[in-house]
């Protein structure tokens, strides 16, 4: 559908103390435009269990002039994609221009906001400190 394009991976730690990996990310962009972010693949139902009276659609399936396809509920979130939480009342008719516009911008603060504030976290603690390792100085 390409509304809004997004970096849908961040840097995380490898276990065992190796080095730097990117990790895909589910991402869905509540009505309210509050980000939520799934890690591991979890099942569309699981998201809608809390928030009763709403739908989720994949960004890449919604097109102008057309019902938005609810994702099953038995349909795991696909890790790498966008997903947005409407309210049932949406499904009732066609999205318009301006609907798919508004869900944009909302995605695309969204976004803009989580990455800012990922910035600004590793900016303030840019080098993880393992408290096991032991350091001496001199001999």
């Amino acid at each position: 559908m390409g509304i809004c394009a997004s970096s849908s991976h961040m840097i995380t730690r490898k276990e065992g103390g190796g080095g730097m990996h990117w990790t895909s990310t589910a991402k869905i962009i509540h009505d309210d435009g509050r980000l939520q972010e799934f890690r591991q693949p979890v099942k569309a139902g699981q998201v809608l269990s809390d928030n009763a009276n709403c739908f989720l659609c994949s960004s890449e399936t919604m097109y102008v002039d057309s019902h938005v396809p609810h994702v099953p509920p038995d349909e795991e979130l696909q890790l790498g994609q966008l997903y947005f939480l409407l309210p049932i009342s949406k499904s009732q008719a066609p999205l318009s221009l301006q609907d798919l516009c508004s869900l944009a911008i909302k995605a695309s603060i969204a976004l803009g906001n989580h990455a800012a504030m990922r910035r600004k976290t590793a900016k303030s603690s840019p080098f993880h400190v393992d408290p096991s390792v032991k350091l001496s100085i001199g001999r």
